[in-house]
């Protein structure tokens, strides 16, 4: 269990002294008890691949540390099998959750980090509870109507962030591998539009399909590709937010 005292110095937000907890809890513990909770965590999944949507999640877990939540890790730290059986733990004992999805056109309209951060700032502002402090992944998101931080390494370090990380993870794997019997032929469900040698193959070999990320150079340098059976876009969209 953390433990923490506020040092009164007559600024705000106070100055909090941390002990470790167990999990990755200490952080958000440490905000609740200074009178700052309850505290929700961002992530997305998704950036680096050249085909599929951005996809970004926002979860506000309970203060209490279920054993049920103590495998909480960075999702790319964990097996597929770990993420799929946390997923439902995570919707079901989150305060509230969303999830947002930004198609590879939109990504490729505004940018990669334009479209990372309007992700977050709708993933926030499509929970049902209001956060009273928000921890993001690595780099600050302004516009967000309550405070938050920035945590290097967060889906690591917080158990909030690594919440929303899974959930954002399971959620773009599910969506490519469901484009993989839409667009035969690429492999979707094995790589999820990451650049593979197997994808770059089937690149050249087919050129690229409406879900491609025509800014990414690799894509771009292949030129466009006859109009693919399937061309439905995948519209930025939150994913109704679980409350208990």
């Amino acid at each position: 269990m953390v433990q923490s005292s506020v040092i009164r110095s007559g600024k705000w937000p106070p100055r909090v002294v941390m002990r470790p907890a167990g999990g990755l809890r200490t952080l958000e513990a440490a905000l609740i008890r200074s009178g700052l909770g309850p505290v929700a965590g961002v992530d997305e999944a998704g950036r680096g691949p050249c085909a599929g949507p951005l996809v970004v999640a926002a979860c506000l877990l309970p203060p209490k540390a279920y054993d049920r939540l103590a495998g909480l890790d960075d999702s790319k730290k964990l097996t597929e099998a770990a993420r799929d059986e946390l997923y439902p733990v995570i919707t079901r004992l989150a305060l509230s959750w969303t999830v947002v999805t930004v198609p590879a056109w939109e990504v490729d309209a505004i940018g990669i980090h334009v479209a990372n951060i309007e992700g977050m700032r709708r993933a926030v502002a499509g929970l049902a509870h209001t956060p009273g402090y928000v921890l993001t992944d690595g780099f600050r998101v302004p516009g967000i109507t309550v405070p938050s931080l920035p945590v290097i390494g967060g889906d690591a370090a917080a158990a909030c962030i690594a919440a929303a990380s899974i959930l954002a993870k399971v959620t773009r794997d599910r969506i490519m591998t469901g484009l993989d019997g839409r667009f035969p032929g690429y492999g979707f469900a094995a790589h999820k539009g990451y650049n593979t040698p197997e994808h770059l193959e089937a690149l050249r070999r087919l050129g690229p399909c409406s879900e491609h990320r025509r800014s990414w150079k690799n894509v771009r340098e292949l030129g466009e590709a006859p109009p693919p059976v399937a061309a439905e876009g995948l519209r930025m969209a939150a994913a109704p937010a679980h409350a208990r």
